[in-house]
């Protein structure tokens, strides 16, 4: 049985059931939606506000087509509006600007009029906020899936310990490892510094073995960074393992999305 749990705030959550089928990275569709949420507070229509999101979000979308990531700042310094996307680093940047349009059209659906909104999905990750963000640290677990079925020996478990060991002592904000049976990808978002990149990775590493244990796959999306392992084709076909959306959409978190300011 699948298990769903998230914390309603201020701000709307959007976990589509209809598209809890996953699946690993090398065969999910790039466009495959994995989570969004947007700020509750709207700004009118026909303001400044409103035409500087869309200049900011067209910005992005035609960014993605010679950049696998980039970052801006629009409006005036009153009122700014910060904005970023990020292609997964093994996507053609062909597959890279497809990813961010589809983004793009997922937040134009569930973030109408919002002053801040996040997509992610399985090849890309997209937000604008009008409060800062840009190479702020974010260690918040947004997402989390632990599969139910655990590594089935003690050999599968040294892989997967090599695994998670490789992804922490790279240096690269894309990073795949390979051991045995066992893989694992694992990336930053653009903007954090290296020693910032590695402090996150650590920590989403940590708390991958904590609150998942040693499982055949699992997926741990924080803020700024992520992690995925799988046991060979072990990994969710969307029947078993326990998802949680959580406290990346608390008013009360560190997270810059949930900090909400009126548009001038």
């Amino acid at each position: 049985m699948l298990a769903l749990s998230f914390t309603l705030s201020s701000l709307k959550i959007h976990l589509f059931l209809l598209q809890l089928v996953y699946s690993t990275a090398t065969t999910a569709l790039p466009d495959t939606y994995v989570y969004g949420g947007c700020l509750s507070i709207k700004y009118a229509p026909n303001i400044q506000y409103e035409y500087n999101v869309n200049s900011l979000l067209t910005t992005l979308v035609n960014s993605a087509m010679y950049t696998p990531y980039n970052k801006f700042t629009t409006g005036s310094p009153n009122s700014p509006i910060y904005g970023l996307y990020q292609c997964r680093g093994d996507l053609s940047q062909s597959e890279c600007s497809k990813c961010v349009q589809h983004a793009l059209s997922q937040l134009g659906v569930i973030c109408v009029n919002s002053c801040g909104g996040a997509v992610q999905l399985e090849g890309c990750f997209i937000k604008y906020d009008n409060a800062t963000f840009l190479r702020v640290e974010d260690k918040t677990v947004v997402l989390k899936k632990c599969g139910t079925e655990s590594l089935s020996n003690s050999n599968e478990f040294a892989q997967q310990e090599q695994v998670l060991g490789y992804l922490a002592s790279r240096t690269a904000l894309y990073r795949v490892g390979e051991s045995g049976n066992v893989r694992g990808v694992a990336q930053c978002v653009g903007d954090l510094s290296p020693s910032q990149c590695q402090d996150c990775l650590g920590y989403k590493i940590q708390r991958f073995k904590s609150d998942c244990g040693p499982v055949a796959w699992g997926d741990m999306f924080l803020a700024k960074c992520y992690l995925r392992t799988y046991n060979g084709g072990s990994h969710s076909d969307g029947s078993n393992g326990l998802w949680s959306l959580a406290a990346h959409f608390n008013p009360n978190s560190s997270h810059p999305i949930s900090r909400e300011k009126t548009p001038g």
